[in-house]
């Protein structure tokens, strides 16, 4: 495990004590629920984590562990979706993924993804979210691991995860992805690596 691998594990500790021990309790109350988000807000945030492989064939025998940074942006499209617990807003963004890879070899890659995310709004503070991409990625991997015959690829993840906003603008957050990169088919092979990545994350809204 590198130096870097263990920080990131302890800034997630560190942030969910955080949250456990200095924010204030969950409240149903109508005055502890934020309006909901205007059409047009334009939301910027900066999620990281640790990431693990996810073996779904016999094909994919490469085991790469390392970690994710993930600078993003959006733009809520709708006014709330629907009256009961499901109600919500779709919101339009991009996201930039960059990773790292430590073991067992060292690689880099960078794409973006354009992004959809449906934010539920029933339950005041707190904000589950659902969201999914996909888009390009170069990685350094090709022709390193037998799943990775080229070093551009394509990047497609979903995930979900939630939101508690500490002020009206600002919100820390954590949820859990899996993502999924491969070549589409352009070259041979083409089984593609999976991954999970559980993450946390703070963003900003209000522009």
């Amino acid at each position: 495990m590198t130096r870097r691998f263990q920080l990131i594990h302890i800034l997630s500790l560190a942030l969910s004590l955080f949250l456990t021990v200095y924010l204030p309790p969950f409240s149903a109350n109508a005055s502890d629920k934020p309006a909901s988000t205007p059409i047009g807000t334009q939301t910027i945030g900066l999620t990281t984590g640790p990431f693990f492989p996810l073996r779904v064939g016999p094909s994919q025998s490469s085991k790469l562990f390392g970690e994710a940074f993930m600078p993003s942006w959006m733009v809520t499209l709708t006014e709330p979706i629907g009256s009961s617990w499901y109600q919500g807003q779709l919101a339009l963004g991009a996201e930039l993924a960059a990773f790292h890879t430590h073991s067992p070899i060292t690689a880099y890659g960078i794409g973006l993804t354009p992004k959809m995310v449906y934010t539920f709004t029933a339950f005041g503070r707190v904000r589950p979210f659902i969201e999914g991409g996909g888009g390009p990625v170069w990685t350094d991997l090709g022709g390193r691991i037998p799943e990775q015959p080229g070093q551009f690829n394509f990047l497609v993840w979903g995930g979900a995860g939630g939101a508690y906003h500490f002020t009206p603008g600002w919100a820390v957050q954590a949820g859990y992805r899996v993502m999924h990169i491969s070549n589409a088919g352009t070259r041979s092979p083409n089984s593609g690596l999976n991954f999970t990545l559980p993450f946390v994350g703070l963003s900003y809204q209000g522009f």
